[in-house]
């Protein structure tokens, strides 16, 4: 069994900045097709580490000012030889010849619409001096004219701002200004209540016009019952000016309170549960309750728990879920019934509860949440090793995922169980718990060319080699044959999509020849969409297909061009967005699932947390928040309302004496970010066998809305990689980043990697490991 681990992006922080931006607007000549005109952005990150050369991160904004554009190639000349490409990039196709870089589009940006960007770059090195170039062509016309007057960008139009409290936006410039502006942030009308608490005088220069500030708004406590409003302008001399609205959210009345109800209609599968999430528009004053009544329909619907819930001044904004059942009957009917959710004083909300009834339809159906109501499959093999552990015995009934690594997995190894073991042991589990249904959880594992930036999950098969073929014939059919055997129906079968797959994708194959390989024919995106084309066409398969992590795909050169890689490849397939069910993230990582102690928002003395060393510049500082944003992007994009994530909690508790308890009080940012997170590696980016880590939330579905479950795909305890060089005939290889006694690199900023000694090949059993999971699961394990 073979499982990968997290990755990084490939810029790097810069240590000193030394950033140059030219906004130009080219003329209008350009080739046969199309009118090119263009603005280009670069901003140069730099740092030195040694005496007359260092290294820079180069990342460069391409706004296309002229008729859209089906392809694009981008070029420019460093100023001095010394300057060179790494290689190492993202969002193009780069190469270097002398003085001169070249940038191709990628398949998923380039088709530039008229006013359309797309944001690039790369790392290098520099000798001598780290000048910025001076001129850019595209499609061989030079961009050129008058630099473009920056605008101001903020990030929300419009806020609110509770009575007696503060709310935040953060404010940038959409290019560098020629010099240094300084953008001010005044109310212009409404309520005087309203004011600009810190932030209301701000300083961009030509290198962090690219760099969010806070503003801070607030509002006076007052006896009214008026819920106040005012326009402040965030302008300045040089910038074209933004407008943010605000809006006080009075506790002196109920007026604006409101119930929130996510989502308003559930189906729930006969014989479980499914739920729905409430909470409120606004903080209250003081304690509100909010009950749930069952209203006409169908009887068989009732609330199980939640019909009674408290909001307080602190948790107002914290969903609670109200679970409902159906219970298990004869009949073929899928019934429905209304809730109420109400409160005093307040509007009620109703939700819609169908029943899926499996009468009539073995396993119930396609039911849009699989974990919903369903008891897990209790993999024998690992509970028995999880078991004679010591402290196994609390986790050893816990569902994991079943691994099919490699071909020869399908069948099983010598004394092991192979795909259609696992399945039979799943019909048993099924008949001996009863009504629930019973989800089991397969990993699909062994594209050609798998994990092509790695060595400690390297798979078998490769594109060069008649991989893809393979892939299909050998791998993919075989499995879908077992698992739409009519004895498996009534089961709910959770399939795991290749993880680190598509990725891989959007930040590493300008850096790895095997990537490059796999962004072609037979590679990533055809292989992803035969295995959803074969398993969707199962009707009791869900499909899931993995999405990384926040501390891979969390920064803006990533994460957009990761939307738009997973529609691209999904809408592919013969059902389109309807083949897959929803995303995972962290699969086998050590992300947080929630960062307690502070958020993306937070500062320190005016400085942001997204300026700490940890962070980086990253949007995330947990999974929850990526997993989430993730799906509405998705959304966004096209996939449809019901779609659901998914997060592997089996590695990322991070309990035990290190754990803080509370938010740091340090004024640095670096220390107090360090001190409050209780993500305890040294890097974000190492993920073999990290020291330290614990066990995390035990697997539950609906833990919050628009997450489908917390799920441990990662059966804990069995190895990233081996911490030394083992010989294999399953073509894993030793990665350095499994090596306790490694020093880094730059992919996680040169530091150790924070491995345990004496590991085991990648997927075999870790005894250690095991043991100190359980030492310092969070929460602490009963």
């Amino acid at each position: 069994m073979t499982q990968h681990r997290g990755l990084r992006r490939w810029a790097v922080t810069a240590a000193t900045a030394c950033v140059a931006a030219l906004g130009l607007v080219g003329g209008t000549s350009g080739t046969a097709h199309a009118a090119v005109a263009c603005d280009v952005t670069y901003t140069a990150n730099s740092w030195t580490s040694s005496p007359g050369q260092g290294g820079f991160t180069a990342n460069i904004t391409l706004k296309n000012l002229g008729d859209p554009l089906n392809g694009w190639t981008l070029t420019f000349d460093f100023p001095t030889s010394g300057q060179r490409y790494t290689p190492a990039g993202w969002g193009a196709e780069w190469s270097q010849s002398g003085t001169t870089m070249t940038g191709r589009n990628m398949p998923w940006n380039g088709t530039l619409a008229t006013g359309a960007s797309t944001s690039i770059g790369f790392n290098g090195t520099w000798t001598g001096s780290n000048p910025n170039p001076t001129s850019f062509k595209v499609n061989g016309t030079t961009c050129g004219g008058t630099q473009e007057t920056p605008s101001v960008v903020v990030s929300a139009s419009s806020v609110a701002v509770n009575e007696g409290g503060t709310a935040t936006f953060t404010v940038k410039l959409s290019s560098a200004p020629a010099a240094n502006v300084t953008v001010v942030t005044t109310r212009n009308s409404g309520d005087a209540d309203l004011s600009v608490s810190s932030g209301g005088s701000l300083t961009f220069t030509p290198s962090n016009w690219n760099t969010a500030q806070t503003v801070t708004l607030a509002a006076a406590q007052d006896s009214d019952t008026t819920a106040g409003t005012a326009a402040f302008t965030v302008g300045g001399a040089g910038v074209t000016s933004a407008t943010v609205n605000a809006t006080e959210v009075d506790d002196d009345s109920t007026q604006e309170q409101a119930i929130v109800v996510t989502p308003t209609s559930i189906v729930v599968p006969e014989g479980g549960t499914a739920t729905y999430g409430v909470k409120l528009a606004a903080r209250p004053s003081a304690n509100v309750t909010v009950t749930s009544t069952a209203g006409s329909g169908d009887a068989d619907l009732t609330i199980r728990s939640g019909a009674s819930l408290t909001f307080t001044p602190d948790n107002w904004n914290t969903a609670q879920n109200v679970t409902v059942g159906a219970a298990e009957d004869s009949d073929t009917t899928a019934g429905t019934r209304t809730f109420s959710v109400a409160s005093t004083g307040l509007t009620a909300k109703s939700v819609t509860a169908t029943e899926a009834d499996n009468d009539g339809n073995p396993g119930g159906g396609h039911v849009e949440n699989p974990y919903a109501g369903a008891t897990g499959y209790v993999n024998p093999l690992w509970s028995a090793r999880a078991a004679a552990e010591p402290g196994g015995a609390a986790v050893a009934n816990t569902s994991t995922a079943v691994w099919m690594d490699r071909i020869a997995a399908i069948a099983g190894p010598s004394g092991g169980m192979g795909l259609r073991a696992h399945m039979d042991e799943a019909v048993r589990q099924d008949a001996a718990n009863g009504a629930a249904p019973l989800t089991i959880q397969v990993v699909i594992y062994n594209l050609p060319n798998r994990d092509c930036s790695a060595l400690a999950s390297n798979g078998e098969l490769l594109i060069a080699q008649n991989g893809f073929a393979r892939y299909q014939n050998e791998y993919i059919n075989p499995i879908a044959d077992i698992l739409d055997d009519p004895q498996y129906a009534n089961l709910r079968i959770v399939t795991i999509i290749e993880p680190d797959s598509l990725p891989n994708l959007v930040t590493n194959i300008n850096s790895f020849e095997k990537c490059r390989e796999a962004n072609g024919p037979g590679g990533y995106v055809d292989g992803v969409r035969y295995a959803l084309n074969k398993l969707h066409a199962i009707p009791n398969v869900y499909t899931y297909v993995d999405a990384a992590h926040h501390a891979w795909l969390g920064w803006d050169s990533n994460f957009g061009p990761a939307v738009n890689l997973f529609y691209n490849t999904v809408s592919g397939t013969t059902a389109g967005v309807d083949s897959v069910d929803g995303f995972i993230v962290n699969t086998a990582n050590y992300s947080a699932t929630k960062e307690p102690y502070f958020t993306i928002n937070t500062t320190v003395n005016g400085v942001s947390v997204r300026q700490s060393k940890w962070v980086d510049w990253n949007w995330y500082v947990d999974e929850t928040s990526f997993a989430l944003a993730l799906r509405d992007a998705l959304v966004a994009k096209g996939f449809r309302q019901g779609l659901g994530m998914l997060i592997d909690t089996s590695r990322n508790g991070w309990g035990g004496a290190a754990r803080p308890t509370g938010p740091s009080t340090k004024t640095d940012i670096n220390q107090f970010v360090n001190e409050s997170r209780i993500d305890r590696r040294i890097h974000a980016g190492n993920w073999c066998n990290q020291s330290g880590a614990g066990i995390g939330e035990r697997p539950r579905a609906n833990p919050e809305p628009g997450l489908d479950a917390y799920v441990w795909i990662k059966p804990p305890g069995e190895s990233d990689g081996a911490s030394r060089d083992i010989p294999n005939d399953e073509g894993k290889k030793f990665d350095r980043m499994c090596d306790p006694t490694y020093q880094g690199n730059q992919l996680n900023g040169n530091n150790p990697t924070g491995a345990l000694p004496d590991a085991p090949l990648s997927g075999q059993w870790f005894s250690a490991q095991f043991q100190e999971l359980v030492r310092n699961a969070y929460p602490p394990l009963n």
